[in-house]
This record gives C-alpha cells, sequence and structure tokens, in this order.
C-alpha cells in the first residue's frame, strides 16, 4: 500500500467565525480556521495540521505539514506533507505540495509543482461520490 495509516494531530487553536485576525500567525501542532487572517499562517512543527474551513479565508502564505483547504486562500501554499484541496477550496498562488488530494470543485489559480520528483504518486484523485 502506498500511504500509511497517519495519526491525527489535535487542533489545540482555533480562529472561530467571525473573528478576524491581522498579523501573521504561527501555530503547533494543529489549528483550525472557521474566520479570516490577513497575514501569513506558518506551521513552527515540521508535522502539523492546518484546517482551513468552508467559511475561513486567508490573505497571506500559508505553510504546513498536512493542510486541509476547503476554503479561500489567496496566497502561495506549501504544505511539507499532504495537501488536501476540498470541493469548495479556492486557491490564488503557487501551490507547493509533497502529496496532493484534490476534489472535485477545488480551483486554483496559480503554478501546482511537487516539492520534489518521487517513485511514488504525488497525485490523489477523489472519486467523485455522484453516481
Amino acid at each position: 500500500m502506498w500511504f500509511a495509516k497517519r495519526k491525527a494531530l489535535p487542533i489545540r487553536s482555533l480562529i472561530g467565525e467571525g473573528a478576524v485576525l491581522h498579523g501573521n500567525l504561527s501555530f503547533a501542532d494543529g489549528l483550525r480556521i472557521d474566520g479570516e487572517v490577513h497575514g501569513n499562517v506558518i506551521a513552527t512543527t515540521p508535522t502539523s495540521l492546518l484546517v482551513i474551513s468552508e467559511k475561513a479565508r486567508v490573505l497571506g502564505e500559508v505553510k504546513g505539514g498536512h493542510v486541509i483547504i476547503n476554503g479561500e486562500v489567496r496566497g502561495p501554499v506549501h504544505a511539507s506533507d499532504l495537501l488536501e484541496l476540498q470541493p469548495k477550496a479556492q486557491v490564488s498562488g503557487n501551490v507547493r505540495y509533497e502529496l496532493l488530494e484534490m476534489h472535485q470543485g477545488a480551483m486554483i489559480d496559480g503554478e501546482l509543482r511537487p516539492l520534489k520528483m518521487t517513485d511514488k504518486p504525488a497525485l490523489i484523485l477523489a472519486a467523485s461520490n455522484d453516481a
């Protein structure tokens, strides 16, 4: 099997819906954004989980290990482990990833590039549930 089951990191921080943060944000372990961040969102640990929910908006650079996007990001995205682009993801900026999972409906306006070329597949196509 190509992918081993990953242990879920705890989400220790939350930017709630309706909250607007101006400035750069650094985090360790897990962070969920339901509000808006005007600044860079950067993980301080190599293994991290960042969730940008459907209602969230980030205007700045995003860097993390496992990054899940279902909202809007205007800026470059860098996922050192896995990048999941959910159906309502909208990314305006260049995207770098180790592994990529992209669902139908996700949109990217920018360049998509793997961090490095490997023998394992870097792109995972999510199957549609519309059958």
